[in-house]
């Protein structure tokens, strides 16, 4: 919901702003309409007495008491109040409306409209604001400077404009260019001190819009020259890695009880042109995809019984790390799947040393799959398991026993293995910097055997706790961490056709 009551609020405050501007622009659109257009008058004089006066502009008569000002931006309409030429004189009068012709002159009335968008859009962010009261005090600067350059006396230009403060309001929006606006006091020193700033010249001018546009363009350009990596591309051309062909297709139930699951082929295996996921569950198949175990993913119960088969054939020179990406496409084009990462807090485990030290036997570089451990026989049928030949990492799980081995291993490699059989994520910090030959047996359930017949006092054992502990010398720690969680918001449990 934080978002949507986010964008609640955001329009909130953005139709508040808009309603405010539009109420103060009603009041200054009705003023207009309800002024006079001046035919004859001092102020008409004084109009045309100024140089370069443009054409397209209308002189009108009000009776409110706003002070002088430009109304419009395509067709702008000069009001001035019905009684400023009893108030001003000749030079004071030209002087005011030489301001307004500066802001005819330079879009100020459209550069204010913008910037009122922009307050709008951003209302919430105080350096929109801010930059909005500079904005106004610059644009007053800048016609004073103007003014005083055309020729116009100082004080008398002052002298204009703190009597049209002593008799008239102050225009009530930004967009109406009128002559009080700013800081009035910095103005009137900058007027009878002619402390403006000197104008560029034209060669300075371009070297000052050259460094702007590098300012602005230089991240940019960067950007397009090194865009970043997606997670779903490939390390090789840059292209989404996809497969040449896929099948997928709903698991059929197994016959006989006898199944076999799991990732079979691909590269770096005997058949690196194919691969074939056979018999997972989509909860499977998404943990092969993101890399993920299962406890850091969540989405609804039938994930972790429907089953599918997917085939497929992988390009020549496909990598390992590719193939993830490739299963992650498939995935979303086929299933439809949709997923969001999410970080929450859970149970996590850390691996640390007992406190009778290790008891880990350094990997042995002469082991081959002839010869045990140190002399010792091979995994034998003693715990209801076959043998498995030295030097072959792997495990086996038979009638809620199970059995893992591993050669020239590190603590994250056991550290992997036991995320996946405790379903958390298991951090080492043994502080175990080598490499070693381990060994692990335990009981993972034991009424799971008593379907085979045997007593519960023939299958007793460790736990994976305790074999961890009494095996290997080393401890699994509970605590509470955050974990870096994967969750499917959607999926088909019938794919797309192939």
């Amino acid at each position: 919901m934080l978002p949507a009551l986010l964008l609640a609020l955001w329009f909130c405050g953005f139709g508040a702003v808009l309603l405010s501007g539009w109420v103060r622009w009603r009041r200054v659109a009705a003023a207009v309409r309800s002024s006079t257009p001046l035919t004859e008058g001092r102020e008409l004089e004084a109009w045309g007495r100024l140089a370069s006066c443009p054409t397209g502009i209308r002189l009108v008569s009000s009776s409110a008491k706003l002070e002088p000002g430009v109304f419009g931006i395509f067709r702008p309409i000069l009001w001035l109040p019905t009684a400023i030429g009893a108030r001003l004189d000749d030079a004071e009068l030209e002087a005011i409306l030489a301001h307004e012709l500066c802001h005819v002159r330079r879009r100020d009335n459209l550069l204010s409209a913008i910037h009122m968008l922009v307050e709008a859009l951003f209302w919430f962010h105080p350096l929109v604001w801010w930059l909005g009261a500079r904005l106004e005090e610059e644009r007053e600067r800048a016609c004073d400077e103007e003014v005083v350059q055309m020729g116009g006396e100082p004080q008398v230009y002052a002298e204009s404009i703190l009597k049209v403060c002593e008799f008239y309001l102050a225009s009530p929006v930004a967009c109406a260019a009128g002559v009080t606006g700013g800081e009035l006091k910095k103005r009137i020193e900058g007027i009878m001190t002619n402390r403006f700033t000197r104008k560029l010249s034209y060669g300075k001018k371009i070297l000052l819009a050259s460094a702007a546009i590098l300012v602005i363009s230089g991240p940019v350009v960067v950007g397009l020259l090194n865009p970043p990596p997606g997670r779903a591309q490939s390390q090789a051309g840059g292209a989404t890695p996809v497969f040449e062909v896929a099948s997928v297709k709903p698991a059929q139930p197994p016959t006989g009880g006898a199944f076999r699951s799991g990732v079979f082929g691909g590269p770096g295996k005997g058949d690196p042109g194919h691969i074939s996921y056979s018999y997972m569950t989509l909860a499977r198949l998404v943990m092969e995809a993101y890399g993920i175990n299962t406890s850091q993913l969540s989405g609804p119960d039938w994930i972790n019984t429907t089953r599918f088969d997917i085939v497929a054939n992988i390009p020549p020179g496909t990598t390992k790390e590719q193939v993830p990406i490739m299963l992650q496409n498939v995935l979303a084009e086929r299933i439809r799947l949709k997923v969001h990462r999410e970080a929450r807090t859970m149970t996590v485990y850390e691996l640390t040393v007992a406190s009778g030290g290790p008891k880990l036997r350094a990997a042995d570089d002469k082991i081959t799959s002839e010869s045990g451990i140190s002399g010792q026989p091979r995994l034998s049928a003693k715990n209801g398991f076959p043998e498995i030949p030295a030097g072959r990492n792997g495990g086996m799980q038979i009638d809620g026993r199970a059995r893992w081995q591993a050669y020239d291993a590190t603590m994250q490699d056991l550290a992997k293995m036991l995320t996946r059989e405790v379903h958390a994520p298991v951090a080492d910090a043994t502080g175990l910097g080598g490499r070693y030959d381990m060994s692990l047996f335990w009981v993972t359930a034991a009424e799971a055997a008593l379907g085979s017949g045997e007593s519960a006092d023939t299958i007793a054992g460790p736990t994976l706790f305790a074999a961890v502990s009494n095996q290997l010398g080393l401890r699994l720690v509970a605590k509470k961490g955050p974990v870096d969680m994967l969750i499917i918001d959607s999926a088909d449990k019938v794919p797309s056709g192939n």
